[in-house]
C-alpha cells in the first residue's frame, strides 16, 4: 500500500495527470478524475472523470466522504480507501504499496490506493 499525506488542503486531486496531488497511472484513470473537497467539517468525494467514480459498483457523481469508504476510479479501475482520522489532526494522507509523500511511481501496478485524510 503506498501513502501520501497531506497537510492543510482543502481540496486532494486524484488522476492520471501529473499536475494532481495523487497521480495514478491507469489508462482508464481521467486526467483529472476525481476530488475529494472539504466541506466545512466533513469531506465530499466528487467525480469529474469522464469513465466515472464508483462505490460498491454504483456510478456516483458526489457523495460524503465517510471514514474508510471506498471508491472505484472507473468501473475496472484502481480502488482508493479514504481514511478520516484524529478531528483535531490537521495532516491527510493517501496511499498504496510503499509509503511515499508524493506521487505514485510510474512502474507500480498496483491496482488497490488508500486515501488516508486526517482532519
Amino acid at each position: 500500500m503506498q501513502n501520501w499525506t497531506f497537510g492543510t488542503e482543502s481540496v486532494v486531486r486524484v488522476g492520471r495527470s501529473t499536475d494532481n496531488d495523487v497521480v495514478l497511472y491507469s489508462a482508464v484513470v481521467s486526467r483529472h478524475h476525481v476530488e475529494l473537497r472539504q466541506d466545512g467539517d466533513q469531506w465530499k468525494v466528487v467525480n469529474l472523470g469522464t469513465n466515472g467514480t464508483y462505490i460498491d459498483g454504483k456510478r456516483v457523481d458526489e457523495c460524503d466522504a465517510k471514514d474508510g469508504l471506498i471508491i472505484r476510479l472507473a468501473s475496472s479501475g484502481p480502488k482508493i480507501q479514504i481514511r478520516l482520522e484524529g478531528e483535531d489532526n490537521e495532516n491527510s494522507s493517501v496511499g498504496t504499496t510503499s509509503k511515499r509523500s508524493s506521487k505514485m511511481n510510474a512502474n507500480d501496478k498496483s491496482k488497490d490506493t488508500l486515501v488516508n485524510q486526517d482532519t
